[in-house]
Parts: structure tokens; C-alpha cells; sequence
């Protein structure tokens, strides 16, 4: 086991090193990018062959049919300058090995003063924020195999100005005969963006030099199409058994942007008595050019079974090289 571990990141090293290349740029809809869940984060989102709760929406939507999952899910973070982000899933099992997913994802943040140039206590505000609409739809192939898919509307807001967009999620999990799990999705994969609205609409003068052209003409300014922050993920996982009393949980995966540079994250979970408590702790963007995030810990506690309900509730905190820490909270119910 150990042997195969050493392999695997031996195997991601080399190619985050032959495939590093400085893609640093602008991508639209960049929230996509923040990770979603308190277990995922706790283990330093790497959780792509794990996706074992409702936010395997977000980072593997095969996860759904492979473990037939039944979740309510609530997400919330204080995120950095004062920013709210939510995720909110629901999974309903189907007949035989499908399942269906919804879910929300929302970034919100209190209204601010409008400034201008020679006038900066204007006295009005403006508000912005950002939105995710998913449907997931997920089955397994084989008993080892499954893919699923999901599908999300984006739009983002700023004052009188939005953007609105389309893209699709895909995933497979799958289970090798060697006990570990393989795990890949494509993430944010649709059209570009681009801003319109009021604010852009701007009083022109076509041509200074000529007088009485129509100094009032309504002009508009046409903004830049750019793309959705495209992720590949593949990831590796197993779980090491020590009886009833405790088990472990490594996963590595190997991430893939289009807008900066190839990282890996790492995480362990262990969990206790039965799973009653569970302790998880990661790595994130190893490698990465200018690497934010540095480390992650968690904590989890779940209920016993009542009525086939199990409550779970989950914590994970995050440090930031320069933007502080983030907390996350997780609530969520397996019915």
C-alpha cells in the first residue's frame, strides 16, 4: 500500500513538473473556482475520488450514484473581505442506480458607496454578487463504474451590470480491483462570458473636432468575452481499515487549470469510534505559482442512526498566505 502510495505521487510530481506552464490570467465567473464543503476543504480539496457527500455536485458529480446518496446539505463560509459564499444541495435517489441532484451555490456581499473621480461621498451604493444553478444527474455503468453530469446556470453581478452563462460538469468514479478509487471530472466547461447592462450605456461625442454632431449621442461600451475557469481533476483515494475502532482516509489529486499553473492537493481523514468523530487535515495548491493556500484542518461529528437519519456536521479551517484564514460550516442530513 505504501509502495502504490509513493508510485502515485511520484507519478503526479513528474507531471505537475514536464507540464508546468505560467497560465496566469482573467477568467469570468471565478467563484466556480472557490472549493465547496467542509469535509473537502478539511482535507485540502482533495476529494475528487472521495465525493461522498452532497457537494460531489461540485467536485465529482459521479459520487451521487456510486454511493446512492440521500442528502440534504447546507454550506456557509465567511469568506475573505467580509463575503458570504453558500452552497445548498438536495440528492433523491431514482429507481435502480440513478440519481438526482440540485444544488445552489451564491456569493453575496453587503452594499457599497459609489465613488467618482473629484467625488467620492456620491451617497449611493451599489450591491454585487455571483450565482450558481445546478442539476446533477448521475449512474452507475457497473458495480465499480459510475458517471454523472452536471449541468448549472451562471450569472454574475455588479450595480446595473450582469453576466450570464451556461457550462457542464462531468464526472466518473470508479473502483479498482485493487481496493483504491480513481476519480476524474472536467469542471465549467461552456461558452465565454461577457458584461452587459445600464452602466455601460455612456454619453459620446463621435467627433470633437466638428461642432454641433450631436454632443448627446448614447453610446454603448462593448466589453471583452473571457472565459470559464476550466478545471481537470484526477484523483486517487483509499480507506485503511483498523477493525470497528478507527480507519484512515488519504487522497491525492493532481488539478489541471486554464488559468493557472497544474497543483496538487493533498488530505487525510481519520475517523473514530465508528466515525462518531472524524479528523481530517491537507494541503492545498502544492506546486501552484504563487500558491495562496497553504493548509487545511477539520473537524466532523455524526450522529448515530435514528430512523435511518444520520446528522452530520463538519468544520474546516483554511490559511491564506496574505488574505487571512476561512472558516466553513457544514450541516447535512443523510435520509
Amino acid at each position: 500500500m505504501i509502495k502504490n502510495v509513493k508510485m502515485t505521487a511520484s507519478v503526479f510530481l513528474l507531471a505537475t513538473t514536464l507540464f508546468a506552464v505560467d497560465k496566469t490570467g482573467t477568467t469570468a465567473a471565478d467563484f466556480l473556482s472557490i472549493n465547496v464543503g467542509s469535509k473537502a476543504n478539511g482535507m485540502g480539496g482533495a476529494f475528487t475520488s472521495i465525493a461522498n457527500d452532497a457537494t460531489a455536485m461540485y467536485w465529482n458529480p459521479a459520487g451521487l450514484s456510486f454511493y446512492k446518496m440521500k442528502e440534504v446539505y447546507l454550506n456557509h463560509s465567511n469568506w475573505i473581505a467580509d463575503i458570504a459564499f453558500d452552497y445548498f444541495g438536495v440528492t433523491i435517489p431514482l429507481q435502480g442506480s440513478h440519481v438526482l441532484g440540485f444544488n445552489i451555490t451564491s456569493v453575496t456581499m453587503g452594499d457599497m458607496e459609489v465613488t467618482r473621480y473629484g467625488n467620492e461621498d456620491t451617497g449611493e451604493t451599489f450591491s454585487a454578487a455571483d450565482y450558481a444553478i445546478g442539476v446533477t444527474y448521475a449512474l452507475n455503468l457497473t458495480d465499480r463504474f459510475s458517471i454523472g453530469f452536471n449541468g448549472k446556470y451562471i450569472q454574475e453581478i455588479i450595480a446595473n451590470n450582469h453576466a450570464g452563462g451556461v457550462a457542464l460538469d462531468v464526472g466518473t468514479l470508479f473502483k479498482t480491483p485493487y481496493g483504491f478509487k480513481l476519480g476524474t471530472s472536467i469542471s465549467n466547461f461552456g461558452p465565454k462570458m461577457n458584461m452587459t447592462g445600464d452602466d455601460l450605456l455612456v454619453p459620446v461625442d463621435v467627433d470633437e473636432t466638428i461642432e454641433g454632431n450631436g454632443e448627446s449621442v448614447t453610446g454603448y461600451l462593448s466589453t471583452d468575452y473571457f472565459d470559464l475557469p476550466l478545471l481537470l481533476r484526477v484523483g486517487i483515494s483509499d480507506v485503511i481499515q483498523f477493525g470497528r475502532v478507527a480507519r484512515f482516509t488519504w487522497a491525492v489529486d493532481a488539478n489541471s487549470p486554464n488559468d493557472n499553473s497544474v497543483y496538487m492537493n493533498i488530505g487525510g481523514e481519520a475517523g473514530l469510534f465508528n466515525n462518531l468523530l472524524v479528523i481530517r487535515a491537507g494541503a492545498n495548491s502544492l506546486f501552484m505559482n504563487d500558491r495562496e493556500k497553504e493548509f487545511s484542518l477539520g473537524l466532523g461529528i455524526n450522529t448515530p442512526s435514528t430512523f435511518k437519519t444520520i446528522l452530520h456536521f463538519n468544520y474546516s479551517f483554511e490559511s491564506l498566505s496574505h488574505l487571512g484564514d476561512v472558516h466553513q460550516l457544514s450541516i447535512h442530513i443523510s435520509y
